[in-house]
């Protein structure tokens, strides 16, 4: 059993294909069909932005971004939609069980860069999951940021994401947050609409402000252009972008979006290398 072992962790530090092995430390049901796991089975470190390879034995592997705060090497978190096969599986995966795990992969969110500037996070739907590890380290060194500005749209208040969290952050004195839903039932008391009909409303100095936009493809289109018209340059509004993930090291090719291949050289980039390929469904 022993040689069986170290052939494996051999065979892993030689191949970036073969995942590890860890296990479901928790399980945790968001809403309808969104599910949080915590992952334990090692140190963990990532970046903000970065995405992890998650593999449902016996059914296949996904991409998903880590969703949980990068103090805590401990555990990982990932915050996961049940839509296809892969994910339906991840997402029933329970306490005790393992999972396979890659990564972590790809080019977070400007951290640094966003340092002495105001911050603009704008999520759509799940789009909250990838951006949440980016305000907890916005939140922890709060000193080195103007103001920080966090817009959420949800298609119900039913979806609405980590809201005990964004209720909590609601109250903070050093943080912005308005949420709005595409649609909602009378009980509801809070905006109605598109979420970049947040933007004017929020406060933040458009030329110092570095933004960044996680959700559809159609929204962040829409919010970008809106946050450049008001000033914010092309450069400063970064975007996560998630096409067809099949390998994450740029071998494959399936998630190849014009010159660039999304695993490899994002998920996050500036606006202005993604401006003439957003709007384009074939590439």
């Amino acid at each position: 059993m022993a040689l069986m072992a170290d052939a494996f962790v051999a065979a892993r530090a030689a191949d970036p294909m073969v995942p590890r092995v860890a296990r479901i430390a928790e399980r945790k049901r968001e809403i309808e069909d969104v599910v949080t796991l915590a992952i334990e089975g090692g140190a963990f470190d990532f970046a903000p932005g970065q995405f992890n390879m998650l593999t449902a034995f016996g059914v296949g592997e996904a991409a998903i971004s880590v969703s949980g705060d990068p103090a805590n090497g401990a555990r990982l978190i990932h915050t996961i939609r049940a839509v296809g096969a892969v994910s339906r599986a991840l997402a029933e995966l329970r306490p005790g069980e393992p999972i396979g795990l890659r990564g972590p992969f790809g080019r977070g969110w400007p951290l640094l860069e966003a340092e002495g500037h105001d911050v603009v996070v704008l999520a759509g739907g799940l789009g909250l999951a990838p951006l949440r590890p980016a305000l907890y380290r916005l939140l922890a060194e709060r000193e080195k940021y103007g103001r920080i500005v966090l817009l959420f749209g949800a298609r119900s208040p039913q979806d609405i994401l980590f809201r005990d969290e964004l209720e909590a952050w609601r109250g903070r004195l050093d943080l912005e947050v308005e949420a709005t839903v595409d649609h909602a039932r009378g009980d509801w008391r809070g905006n109605v609409g598109v979420v970049t009909t947040l933007i004017a409303r929020a406060s933040f100095d458009p030329a110092r402000t570095l933004a960044m936009l996680c959700g559809p493809e159609i929204m962040m289109r829409f919010v970008a252009n809106a946050l450049h018209d008001m000033g914010v340059a092309e450069e400063r509004i970064h975007l996560s972008m998630e096409r067809n993930m099949k390998c994450a090291i740029g071998w494959c090719g399936h998630c190849q979006f014009g010159p660039v291949f999304v695993c490899r050289d994002g998920p996050v980039f500036p606006y202005s290398q993604l401006r003439g390929l957003i709007a384009k469904k074939e590439i």
